[in-house]
This record gives structure tokens, C-alpha cells and sequence, in this order.
């Protein structure tokens, strides 16, 4: 029988997808540091990969829309219109989602788990940052655990800056943290974690770090 991944299982996936793809990007371009200059999407693929890799993988989608993502996770499925029309929420699409795999009898019968926001060059508190954390708030926020299938989010990131940069990493960091806790409290029923953020100094260049901003539902 199929077993949906634990949330350290996951994290440390994307944890792992994000460090891969630094390794990778270092090795095609001998670039020690800037991480931040690969393509669109190099994250979210190294990062799908790793998860693929798990035990029990999930279904994994790619830039799903946040109206089918709440289709596939509130109780009625044609409740997503009204969802979003009361939280306030654009139609948009959430770099990766995370489904319970198994044997479909149509393509309407899909149950989200996870949402995740990836992104790269991560380097100051942004307006775009903020807003996808509360994006994710409000798809998971509610007071009573069957209302929605979605377990967690995730805001993950690569975070890198030149060793002339006046504001030093851990000052960034903290940061943002502050302004994700802020949205995050604003909320009733949601609870937040960070793994990560561990910098690394490279000699003359710069520091950089990778991280998760999990964000979670406590009933």
C-alpha cells in the first residue's frame, strides 16, 4: 500500500534538489558562487528529482494552478471558485505540488498534499517573496483538518551574495524570516519551522545558503 512521504522526508529532498543543483550549476559554469544566474525552472527540476527519489515518491506537478490545487484538496471540488473569491486569491500557478499517488479511475479524482514556492537569488525581503508565502497561507489556513487535504507548504530558496556586499548574509536571512513569521502570525491556524540557512563563506567570492520556511495548519 502506498505511504505518503514524511515531512522530513520531503524537506530534506528539497533541501538536497537545491545543493545539487548548486553543485551542477558550479561544475557546467566553474561559477563558485552565483547559483542565482541559472535558468528558469533549474530548481524546481533538480528538486522534483530528488524527490522522485524517495522510498514512496509522490505525484509530482510542475507550475499546477492554485484553482486545480484546491480542487484536488478541499471537500467539494467545485468549491475552489468560492474559495478563492473569499481568501482573495489570483488565479496564479505554485512552482510544485505534491500528490498522493495511486491508481487513478479519472483525471478528476487527485488529492494534494504539498505546495511548494521555489525560488532562486534570493537576497532581500521582496514584495514577490512575501506574497507567496501568503499565498500558501490562505490554501492552507482553516479551522478544521477536513477541510482541506493539504498537510503543508514549503517557501524554499537559494540565498547567495558577493563578499562586497555590504549586508552579510545572516542579517538577510534573518530578515526575511522576521517577514515571513509576521504573515505567517497573522493567521489563526497556521504554525511555521525553518530548516537551513546554514552560510557558507567562499574565500574572496562570497557566502551563500539554502533553505525551507515550512508552514503548517495546527488543528
Amino acid at each position: 500500500m502506498y505511504k505518503f512521504p514524511k515531512q522530513e522526508d520531503i524537506v530534506d529532498a528539497v533541501l538536497n534538489g537545491i545543493l545539487t543543483a548548486k553543485k551542477n550549476f558550479s561544475t557546467w559554469t566553474a561559477d563558485e558562487l552565483y547559483l542565482s544566474y541559472a535558468p528558469a525552472k533549474f530548481l524546481t527540476i533538480h528538486v522534483s528529482q530528488e524527490i522522485a527519489k524517495l522510498q514512496n515518491p509522490p505525484e509530482i506537478f510542475i507550475d499546477a494552478t492554485i484553482a486545480d490545487i484546491l480542487r484536488c484538496s478541499l471537500p467539494k471540488r467545485d468549491g475552489f471558485r468560492e474559495f478563492m473569491k473569499k481568501h482573495n486569491l489570483m488565479q496564479d500557478v505554485i512552482c510544485l505540488t505534491l500528490d498522493e499517488r495511486f491508481e487513478h479511475k479519472s483525471d478528476n479524482d487527485s488529492i494534494s498534499r504539498v505546495i511548494l514556492s521555489i525560488k532562486n537569488g534570493v537576497r532581500s525581503v521582496q514584495e514577490e517573496y512575501k506574497n507567496d508565502v501568503d499565498v500558501i497561507c490562505k490554501m492552507i489556513n482553516r479551522e478544521k483538518k477536513e477541510d482541506s487535504t493539504l498537510d503543508y507548504g514549503i517557501f524554499a530558496f537559494y540565498l547567495d551574495i558577493s563578499n562586497t556586499a555590504r549586508k552579510k548574509s545572516e542579517k538577510r536571512l534573518e530578515e526575511l524570516l522576521e517577514a515571513f513569521d509576521k504573515i505567517v502570525s497573522s493567521y489563526p491556524h497556521l504554525k511555521s519551522s525553518f530548516k537551513g540557512g546554514d552560510i557558507k563563506k567562499i574565500e574572496n567570492i562570497g557566502e551563500w545558503c539554502i533553505g525551507c520556511y515550512i508552514i503548517e495548519p495546527t488543528v
